[in-house]
């Protein structure tokens, strides 16, 4: 008996049938990675635009918070003993901060004064009334924000007689928020104001600050926009500051290539009454 002719032949794949499965899979493979590779660039994107809202909002908070604090203690806290220990105005200002309303107001550029103005401000105020390292008699402090380029910066200096609070806060500025975009749209992000026509109206800057101020002169209710420098709009009549952040995550999205960009708003309202004149 011959055993070899007993035996039945084995089936197998051919080799086109090799070759047309491993086709398949290599395309079912590369199609599952680039989903899971745009998955990725995606989740990196919606993580910067977080990471630059969350930065932003505490920002914002920060901002807020001092403003609500401008001008306390007010002059009538404190004797004249203690010209260091209250403040002179709520809000410092250069040029000629020495003199009562030596500068006038005015919003997108339409006043006299460097600062206050659309992208600086100064909060004179005791942030710390309560440390008891200094209590009673805590120092009043100049809080400077100022835009420069596109990073929002922070200086705290202590209030000196006779003292310039631009020059003296100068030299203590450190970066706050990054990537703030309210003046212009840095290179690596071109086309913000056409992407964001309703942040950039008329492509034009987004003012950090903008001013409502107190009317003693006329009395006027509610009192107007600091817009124009008229004779109310002086740093020490300012009641209300309306901030507008514009911050830009770090890199424009990955699948559009568009700069992705957070807008936030806030309103810090002095509390003391107008004792300032």
């Amino acid at each position: 008996m011959n055993l070899a002719l007993r035996q039945k032949p084995q089936m197998g794949f051919t080799l086109v049938e090799l070759l047309v499965a491993l086709g398949i899979f290599l395309v079912i493979t590369g199609a599952a990675f680039a989903l899971l590779g745009s998955s990725q660039q995606r989740y990196q994107t919606e993580s910067q635009v977080l990471n630059s809202f969350q930065e932003a909002r505490l920002g914002l908070d920060q901002m807020v918070r001092d403003i609500n604090d401008a001008g306390f203690p007010p002059p009538t806290f404190f004797s004249s003993s203690y010209p260091l220990q209250s403040t002179s105005f709520p809000f410092g200002w250069s040029p000629g901060y020495t003199v009562p309303s030596a500068c006038q107001l005015g919003t997108g550029g339409g006043g006299t004064c460097v600062t206050p103005g659309d992208f600086d401000i100064i909060i004179e105020t005791d942030p710390n009334p309560q440390d008891p390292a200094c209590t009673p008699n805590c120092p009043v402090q100049w809080i400077r924000y100022t835009l420069q380029g596109t990073t929002l910066m922070r200086g705290v200096a202590q209030k000196a007689s006779l003292h310039d609070p631009a020059a003296d806060t100068s030299s203590q500025l450190v970066p706050f928020v990054q990537n703030v975009v309210n003046n212009a749209c840095p290179p690596s992000l071109p086309g913000c104001q056409t992407t964001y026509p309703l942040i950039f109206p008329g492509g034009a800057p987004v003012p950090i600050f903008s001013f409502i101020c107190d009317t003693p002169i006329t009395s006027q209710y509610p009192a107007p926009a600091c817009r124009s420098a008229l004779a109310d709009n002086s740093p020490a009549n300012i009641r209300d500051v309306g901030i507008t952040l514009i911050v830009a995550a770090p890199l424009p999205d990955a699948a559009t290539g568009l700069p992705r960009l957070v807008q936030l708003s806030g309103r810090g309202r002095r509390v003391n009454p107008n004792l300032y004149q």
